[in-house]
């Protein structure tokens, strides 16, 4: 039996997936876009997180830490010390069997509002066997994925074989630019597309949209050239960037400078994919 690291579970989800779901969100991804809107998700351990602009800088946390507040190892030490209540621990480490009966319990009311369990995260292949596990565990229910598809084909393969449904990122189709905003190529990602477009699983695309990044005709031309005939696929959707992205960077210890104009609207252009025939719509 494997374990895993989950920062939350997210009950009663309505855009993850058909129907009404629990989303399970699975810490650690190997990507490091600027748009990042958890980076709470992005490292594989528990980690501590604060919400700093609520701090009085009354120092308890550092009267109680045993290591002076240097190499943090997430003890949560400080957290029951804070006078603010504004520390906690983000991700747990799960047992598989204990995340089955917490899935499990609900699965005859999702069930009948049309729903399940999605494994999100982070990047939930990160995890591959926990993800695996969980979704054989999860067999009697409708299981879903929203991936980057960032990883190695055989799990690729793995999770398409358990999975009833899919939702997959697909950021950009330039490979430089790719790589220069999300920190790796998109040369696993768009193999791994190719793997998805010729199975049997129903599937969506999410396009993150990023002012000055990926919102040129261009990019959405050559992505809906990719989709084009894909039998499985219901539907694109165009996620508008938010400048609301960087408000938890400070709370888990990180800087967030993204190399774009955050002020700009992105530009939503659902008429190059509907051209195609590929139903298309924003959030």
């Amino acid at each position: 039996m494997s374990s895993g690291v989950v920062f939350d579970i997210k009950e009663m989800a309505i855009y993850d997936g058909p129907g009404l779901r629990t989303t399970v969100f699975l810490k650690g991804c190997p990507l490091r876009c600027m748009w990042c809107h958890n980076p709470e998700g992005l490292s594989y351990q528990p980690q501590l997180m604060v919400a700093t602009s609520n701090c009085v800088h009354c120092g308890k946390c550092m009267e109680s830490c045993p290591r002076q507040g240097k190499d943090c190892v997430s003890c949560g030490t400080c957290i029951r010390h804070c006078p603010q209540g504004i520390r906690k621990i983000c991700g747990k480490v799960w047992e598989a069997s204990d995340l089955e009966g917490r899935l499990l319990k609900d699965a005859d009311y999702l069930k009948r509002n049309g729903g399940g369990v999605t494994f999100s995260g982070g990047e939930p292949t990160g995890q591959p066997e926990f993800l695996i596990e969980m979704l054989d565990r999860t067999a009697s229910m409708h299981r879903a994925v929203e991936t980057c598809g960032f990883c190695r084909e055989e799990i690729f393969r793995a999770v398409l074989e358990r999975v009833d449904y899919v939702m997959m990122d697909i950021k950009m189709v330039d490979r430089e630019k790719h790589k220069r905003y999300t920190g790796v190529s998109n040369e696993k990602i768009l193999r791994n597309l190719e793997l998805l477009k010729a199975g049997n699983v129903p599937f969506r695309i999410r396009i993150p949209v990023i002012p000055g990044v990926n919102d040129d005709d261009e990019n959405f031309e050559r992505t809906a050239q990719l989709l084009k005939n894909a039998e499985n696929l219901e539907m694109v959707e165009l996620l508008p960037y938010h400048v609301t992205a960087g408000a938890k960077y400070e709370m888990v210890n990180r800087e967030y400078h993204p190399d774009f104009d955050e002020s700009r609207q992105p530009r939503l252009n659902l008429e190059i994919f509907q051209s195609y025939g590929i139903p298309c719509s924003h959030l």
